[in-house]
């Protein structure tokens, strides 16, 4: 099958077929077509609901990302003592310094390491029921490398509960043929009133260089591919920007190295996602609006907030609810946006979410009929977490935050799912009974953070390795019924745990 692929991708750089992504099979074009645009990072199917979803495409001026052995940028960081630039000091993690990126000589940010370089031209996406004879299209749209070549369509009207088949298709101008053709699939959610059985997959913690597949990209990808979920959620941290992004096309360059690998196309084309963001990928390191350093060069806090939006398919407002049929709701929240400084003195004005997402989700929660409610945040509400840690609600911190929330939550019989904890854990918070599930690192190669012989009182599971977190509503005798299972990158279960009651 590999030596099918290249020899199809070496007759296309000859101009003699377009190029097709299909599932599980190629469908031939006709022979004469353009060369390119094409559509290296794929597709990817976000905030999809009863009656609509959100399609992202980008396109490429290359049909693969560059190969991992080209080169990449130095950073150095001056010395402002001598003013010098050099290499960062043994020990220092985020010196505030002025950085300067170097490249090798005759490279650029389109020709390093896994680069996919955007190109202008023209996109549609195309939709059906699976099976259906006829094909809705969207008009074509023009797209321009200003925001990465990445144009998003809403697809509206939809019946719930129903497979879609999708397609997204590129031209150079509206006289040319179609040049490449990518084509997936997703479900959407099942009407409100209806009890069917939901599974869904979270997973948090991205880090490039420490995937575990190669080219490929990471494991857990085709694991989570093989359980067939309903949906997938992203915590956040989806890439490391702090050591390499100093300015915002060098940003855009870590989600083309990683969304050009053939498992996170083949993933995203046929899974519904929902994208959260942490610090890593929208800054640095225990960020917030405001903040101060001159580690992150060119690049700002308020860039990193535009481009992950250019990057995923999301809805306006960065918190939102979904609801998945009669008994499943999930609640997504924003924890970078509305924060205080971590450093300020705790009290009622400290905030994580900002008052007006607290109102929105002490309003939503209390509306909703769902038997099965579950908050899914990209930090810890209930941890444990390591002290001397002051990024989230379980920390000292913003504990008055963090001690209102908890309650609250506990009171409304609701779950927990967290990301940014590098490993995997299920705690039960000893004040409010309040269950929460980390669902650990993209790969264990990312794995750490925690010993994993401290098992406190409050753990009823802890383990330092990569993994996720498969999440199964179920009815029994019409009772809904929740199952959390912590999985391995190979979908191995490592812990499995149903709540009584």
């Amino acid at each position: 099958m590999k030596s099918d692929r290249r020899k199809f991708i070496k007759d296309l750089s000859a101009g003699s077929a377009a190029m097709v992504i299909g599932i599980g099979h190629k469908e031939l074009l006709p022979p004469v077509v353009p060369a390119g645009p094409f559509m290296a990072t794929g597709i990817k199917i976000g905030e999809v609901s009863a009656a609509e979803a959100i399609i992202w495409t980008r396109l490429t001026r290359r049909p693969e990302r560059v190969p991992d052995d080209a080169p990449r940028p130095v950073i150095l960081y001056k010395d402002d003592h001598t003013g010098k630039f050099k290499p960062k000091e043994k020990g220092e993690s985020r010196p505030d310094r002025e950085p300067k990126v170097l490249y090798p000589a005759g490279a650029n940010v389109h020709t390093i390491a896994g680069a996919t370089p955007p190109v202008a031209g023209q996109v549609r996406v195309l939709w059906r029921e699976q099976g259906g004879s006829s094909w809705q299209a969207a008009p074509w749209e023009n797209v321009t490398t200003g925001n990465d070549a990445t144009r998003q369509f809403t697809l509206k009207g939809l019946r719930p509960g129903t497979r879609y088949e999708v397609k997204a298709e590129s031209r150079f101008k509206s006289s040319a043929r179609v040049a490449a053709t990518v084509q997936g699939s997703f479900r959407t959610a099942p009407a409100a009133q209806k009890p069917q059985n939901i599974k869904f997959v979270v997973v948090t913690c991205q880090e490039y260089h420490h995937r575990d597949d190669g080219s490929n990209g990471f494991r857990i990808y085709g694991s989570m591919l093989k359980s067939r979920p309903d949906f997938f959620v992203h915590t956040g941290d989806v890439v490391y920007y702090d050591q390499e992004a100093k300015d915002i096309d060098l940003a855009r360059w870590h989600w083309q190295r990683l969304y050009s690998f053939p498992a996170l196309v083949a993933f995203h084309r046929q899974v519904g996602s929902y994208f959260m963001k942490d610090d890593h990928d929208t800054w640095m390191n225990d960020c917030y609006p405001g903040m101060q350093t001159r580690f992150m060069g060119r690049f700002t806090f308020e860039q990193g907030q535009q481009v992950f939006r250019e990057q995923v398919p999301m809805a306006p407002r960065p918190y939102r609810t979904y609801r998945w049929g009669k008994s499943l709701q999930i609640w997504l929240v924003e924890v970078r946006d509305f924060r205080s400084p971590n450093r300020m003195p705790d009290g009622p004005d400290k905030t994580i979410w900002g008052a007006e997402q607290i109102d929105w989700f002490k309003r939503s929660v209390q509306a909703s009929d769902a038997p099965v409610k579950i908050l899914i945040s990209p930090t810890p509400v209930v941890g444990p977490d390591r002290p001397q840690k002051v990024d989230n609600h379980a920390n000292r911190v913003f504990e008055h935050e963090g001690e209102m929330l908890r309650r609250f939550i506990a009171q409304q019989g609701m779950y927990v799912i967290n990301g940014d904890r590098h490993w995997q854990y299920a705690s039960k918070d000893d004040e409010t009974g309040l269950l929460e599930f980390g669902c650990g690192p993209v790969s264990t190669e990312h794995a750490g953070g925690w010993n994993p012989a401290d098992r406190k009182p409050e753990h009823l599971y802890v383990n330092v390795i990569g993994g996720y977190l498969e999440v199964n509503v179920e009815h029994v005798q019409d009772q809904p019924r929740v199952r959390f299972t912590h999985r391995g990158v190979t979908g191995n279960t490592l812990f499995e745990y149903t709540p009584q009651g």
